[in-house]
């Protein structure tokens, strides 16, 4: 076996590993947390970020992100946002950034309208500071890596290290959801999402996690899977992790890893000569295994419930009112507050404040489109217009990031379904706007 083979299997069963001992022992999580972001500062200074270091650190804290929560290892709630946030700007520190990223300053700029609304138009009673950072942080978090990743160049395998990098925390956060419900019987009795089947967190975040990590290890497959022995690796990581996606019983990022995947796989075959488009081929007789395989197991062990789950229909089996778990309420009142203000919006965070007035309860937002929409005004739609715009712009010139357009589907499906409650969509679309060049050691350093 070559040397890069057995690291690779070794870091695979190190996060294996500390999935399992978090388990065993939850404070672990906090001194994980902390490791992660010490080691990776000595790391990215260390270096002075020559080799895209602060790429790699950020990705690990994304892949993370949702372990951490579920563990308790976070030091408090938007732990991984800022985490990313503060790598990123040392990155520009060491590496400059580019004067084309202009785009996202201004993006940054279209916020502010609709915060210093919200600071006149909450209630009394409302954390003020904490609540607007709540609800900006994804935004903030996306622009300042944006920012930095904007036409920077890098290789493609590089970037596909990134990708591994935040796979790994996935593996371990696979881990620990298998040991946290050894026996689904007993928590599995209904078609809605499932929080015992997640780790006792949100089965949202943990399945748009899953599906990522599904993407990154099937594309492992497709590109680095050069002996067998890779390959059945990468197939049992994917299975998995499908698997324990399915279990949470949260469709949207299970959907939107598919169709990650499917994209891949087309933009792949249309690239590659005839003996590349046969190997394809194999590989999607491997995905449509693992899907098979996947459903058939979690369709036995609940008794047929994820079928109708994904059905939409109840325990019963009758069809439910709504397709979209209720999000639609939620994301009418977003927009109720844009058709009453559409030129600054509602402020920022009232919507949430609005839905507690209505119903008793905090609903925080599940579509950032519609938030930004009915929070920011004609401002937020300024902004959805530049966030699309700017990378289908960038692709035209971009080609050898074939990654591309799996990213920003990435992206747009989750912030439809999970809004930017994590960092994942955020980085996941700085991605998409990497300059993938054809050679390796790329200086990455700006004028």
């Amino acid at each position: 076996m070559k040397i890069a083979d057995k690291t690779y299997i070794s870091l695979i069963l190190f996060h294996a590993l500390l999935g399992a001992l978090v388990f065993a022992f939850l404070p672990l999580a906090k001194v994980y947390a902390f490791l992660m972001i010490g080691l990776g500062l000595i790391l990215v200074i260390k270096n002075q970020n020559r080799n895209n270091e602060v790429l790699y650190v950020a990705a690990y804290i994304v892949g993370s992100e949702v372990f951490l929560r579920m563990t308790g290892g976070n030091p408090n709630h938007e732990f991984s946002k800022y985490g990313v946030i503060f790598f990123m700007i040392v990155g520009m520190y060491y590496s400059g950034l580019s004067k084309n990223s202009i785009p996202y300053w201004f993006f940054i700029l279209l916020l502010v309208p609709g915060i210093l609304l919200g600071t006149q138009v909450l209630g009394s009673g409302v954390e003020m500071r904490k609540t607007i950072i709540f609800n900006i942080s994804g935004e903030i978090c996306l622009a300042i890596s944006a920012i930095y990743c904007y036409l920077r160049p890098i290789s493609l395998t590089e970037l596909k290290r990134v990708l591994l990098a935040a796979g790994l925390p996935i593996i371990s956060c696979a881990i620990y959801l298998t040991l946290y419900t050894p026996d689904l019987r007993e928590v599995i009795t209904s078609t809605g999402s499932n929080f015992a089947t997640s780790g006792g967190f949100g089965p949202n975040q943990v399945a748009t996690a899953l599906g990522l990590g599904i993407f990154i290890f099937a594309g492992r497959m497709i590109f680095d899977s050069p002996s067998f022995r890779l390959v059945l690796v990468n197939f049992l990581i994917t299975t998995l992790f499908t698997y324990r996606g399915l279990l949470t019983f949260s469709r949207g990022g299970m959907i939107a890893g598919l169709l990650m995947i499917l994209a891949l796989i087309l933009i792949t075959f249309f690239k590659v000569n005839s003996k590349g488009k046969r190997k394809v081929v194999v590989l999607i007789s491997f995905f449509l295994l693992i899907f098979v395989l996947s459903w058939t197991y979690t369709s036995i062990n609940t008794g047929g419930l994820i079928d109708k789950r994904y059905q939409n229909k109840d325990a019963m089996g009758r069809e439910k009112e709504t397709k979209f778990s209720g999000r639609e309420a939620i994301s009418l009142t977003e927009i109720e507050g844009f058709l009453e203000n559409p030129f600054l919006g509602m402020g920022v965070a009232k919507g949430t404040e609005i839905r507690k007035q209505q119903t008793g309860m905090v609903i925080a937002s599940h579509n950032e489109i519609t938030r930004l929409i009915g929070e920011h005004g004609f401002f937020g739609i300024l902004a959805l217009l530049l966030l699309f715009t700017v990378p289908l712009i960038a692709l035209l010139g971009n080609k050898g990031n074939i990654y591309i357009i799996p990213f920003l589907l990435f992206w747009f499906l989750t912030l439809n379904h999970a809004a930017m409650r994590t960092a994942a969509p955020a980085f996941i679309y700085a991605l998409s706007l990497l300059k993938v060049v054809l050679y390796e050691n790329t200086d990455i350093r700006r004028e």
